[in-house]
């Protein structure tokens, strides 16, 4: 399984490369491995811990500059997991609220598989992990998107003249079906056996 791990710039600004890693099924049993005791660390910790624990974690990371570009690139997408997870409205599924947890968990641990304090590549495998999580969860992500658009375009239409309950309606049902999409189209992948599978 090809995965992007980032762009190296070279110091004059003028020359990029491009690296692409091949995991093998035995390289991701590695982070099959790792996300699942994350994910046991998960039932057994408080939500709300972990999230502030994140916010802390990006915090600290962004407030390192310079990053490398490959970690850069990836902290808005980190970021956009924890606004689906935090998103009341969208009501995450418990499954998918538990997949995002333990990534949240991997990510913040400082001695997982490279640990954090090494220099350049001390980040690696935690992009490496967001890369697997966002495509294993694009179906998630396409679905809280769709959700996204649909409330802030029905907020635009009613924002003068917005009756509470009618919005609450509207907006539980598009989330109910988007969740049920979402589902369908989980479940399709899961049949399909997918290889490249972390849970």
């Amino acid at each position: 399984m090809p995965v992007e791990a980032g762009s190296l710039t070279a110091p004059s600004g003028a020359a990029r490369m491009k690296l692409t890693i091949e995991l093998s099924d035995r390289d991701l049993s590695f982070f099959r491995e790792a996300l699942n005791k994350s994910r046991d660390a998960v039932r057994h910790a408080d939500e709300s811990e972990i999230i502030e624990a994140i916010g802390d974690v990006l915090t600290e990371i962004k407030s390192a500059e310079p990053l490398p570009d490959f970690v850069t690139k990836r902290i808005p997408q980190l970021e956009s997991m924890l606004r689906m997870l935090l998103d009341q409205e969208w009501a995450l599924p418990t499954d998918e609220r538990e997949r995002l947890l333990a990534t949240f968990v991997y990510f913040g641990d400082p001695e997982d598989i490279v640990p954090d304090h090494i220099p350049v590549i001390g980040y690696l495998d935690d992009i490496i992990m967001i890369e697997l999580v966002v495509r294993e969860l694009h179906h998630a992500r396409e679905a809280y998107d769709d959700f996204c658009d649909f409330r802030d375009n029905y907020d635009q239409r009613t924002k003068d003249n917005q009756d509470k309950v009618i919005r609450r309606d509207r907006v539980d049902k598009k989330r109910q079906q988007l969740h049920q999409r979402m589902k369908r189209r989980m479940l399709r992948d899961k049949r399909a056996r997918k290889p490249t599978a972390l849970w």
